[in-house]
């Protein structure tokens, strides 16, 4: 077969690792090249996690054993290959990177992994070197761009020429295999694939199926990342006074983040005051007032593009809390420890949802969306409900060792003043759970 006008030859890559034996290596394992074009975490990161005792994860065991989780969970559901366009997805499977929340709304890279582990990027014009430093990626293409700012009215034409390789690699790397997963991707694409005579399946069962389980390097990504997170939150937490304005603090984070080598935070979900009630209200231009409640959701994209979903409530100012704000944050409280005492291998969603900690039923209406979920490179399954949820929203599945979850509450009365919001981020082990988050309480609003 005639190799595609779109390949490029992997002998040709610019960058192996284990290739460049004379070249120093940071404490993950990559290359200590500063103009290297991988990102990674910065001097400081690093300074800060061996303060701390912490281990760093080493990268290329971390890709070996995600790309086999991907390839275990094809098979193990008899698809012959995945095409990836999410791009967190694109990232558990290569490790690659760009631009990814532009590619986010503009779907112009794309991943093809066939059940054998044969990994083809298919990424952005001319961006074929960011990716030469991985040498599980076996060829870089182009041709996934086909949504309209890219394609116009010929879209159909170049979805056309994008399912034309993928028929190619699946006849070349699945054999007589014809079944494909498909995480997310235009119409004119799944048209396209069906055409060529492909059967199309969801992917993304499959790939939340396989980010399920944390391995040991992924561990130690998840303990630095959000060691970073929390150095971050401090620098914020510091920040808060009177007089400042919502953004003006919220910017702390943002930039605690990033200059620890961390990428992006999903939401801006922080808040003060009476725009802690409801919640889900955006960081905005409020000025905030000493004795007022502050709110937070991290929802960051940390370093090694691990998630950090940690969320707190702090009171502004040397003041005393008013006890209605420490009755709400003591309920909060108690609600996510209650609720991780459930936590073990073997129990059940359904049964985390029958024995979750109750909320006053004057702050039922106000409850947050989930009681726990998965956590990874972005909040990821399962989604466990409160009971309040179930019939419409829940499903069943079973605790394992290496999920971690995100055990969390919300806690405002209907139509009330404030609300706090806490979460944390727990391992589960073999015999119970490990609570990673070490950020402390408000212990004002405990008292």
């Amino acid at each position: 077969m005639a190799a595609s006008p779109y390949s490029i030859d992997p002998a040709a890559r610019k960058i192996d690792p284990s290739r460049r034996p004379e070249c120093a290596l940071k404490p993950d394992g990559t290359p200590d090249d500063n103009d290297r074009v991988e990102i990674g975490p910065t001097a400081l990161a690093f300074t800060e996690w061996a303060e701390l005792g912490l281990e760093c994860p080493q990268l290329n065991a971390m890709r070996e054993f995600r790309l086999q989780r991907l390839v275990a969970e094809l098979q193990r559901q008899d698809y012959g290959g995945i095409v990836l366009f999410d791009p967190l997805n694109i990232r558990y499977a290569t490790d690659t990177t760009n631009m990814q929340l532009w590619i986010t709304h503009n779907p112009a890279r794309a991943c093809f992994v066939a059940a054998s582990g044969y990994v083809v990027l298919f990424d952005f014009h001319s961006c074929e070197h960011l990716s030469d430093h991985l040498p599980l990626v076996r060829e870089v293409r182009g041709g996934a761009s086909f949504f309209y700012f890219e394609s116009g009215p010929r879209g159909d034409e170049h979805a056309g020429h994008f399912a034309a390789q993928i028929d190619e690699l699946m006849r070349t790397h699945a054999g007589n295999n014809r079944r494909l997963a498909v995480d997310k991707i235009e119409i004119a694409g799944l048209r396209a694939l069906e055409k060529a005579g492909l059967e199309v399946f969801e992917g993304q069962a499959v790939t939340e199926h396989a980010r399920l389980i944390k391995g040991e390097e992924e561990i130690r990504a998840m303990r630095c990342s959000i060691a970073a997170c929390e150095a971050a939150m401090y620098e914020m937490e510091a920040a808060i006074e009177a007089g400042k304005s919502e953004n003006e603090i919220w910017s702390v984070l943002h930039a605690g983040n990033i200059k620890r080598g961390g990428e992006w935070l999903e939401t801006r979900i922080f808040s003060s005051g009476p725009r802690t009630n409801p919640w889900f209200q955006e960081s905005g231009p409020r000025i905030i007032s000493d004795g007022e409640l502050v709110a937070l959701d991290t929802d960051m994209v940390g370093v090694y593009g691990i998630c950090c979903d940690i969320s707190r409530t702090w009171l502004c100012g040397d003041v005393e809390p008013t006890a209605e704000q420490k009755r709400l944050y003591r309920i909060s409280h108690e609600h996510i420890m209650t609720n991780m005492e459930l936590l073990r291998p073997g129990v059940t969603f359904s049964e985390i949802t029958q024995k979750a900690h109750r909320l006053p039923d004057s702050c039922v209406p106000n409850r947050y969306g989930v009681v726990m979920h998965g956590v990874g490179l972005c909040d990821e399954y399962p989604s466990i409900r409160y009971r309040e949820d179930y019939d419409a929203h829940g499903y069943d599945g079973v605790v394992e060792p290496g999920m971690v979850l995100c055990v969390e509450v919300y806690c405002g009365e209907k139509d009330g003043h404030e609300g706090v919001k806490l979460e944390d981020q727990v391992l589960i082990t073999e015999d119970g759970y490990e609570n990673l988050t070490r950020y402390p309480f408000e212990e004002r609003l405990l008292r």
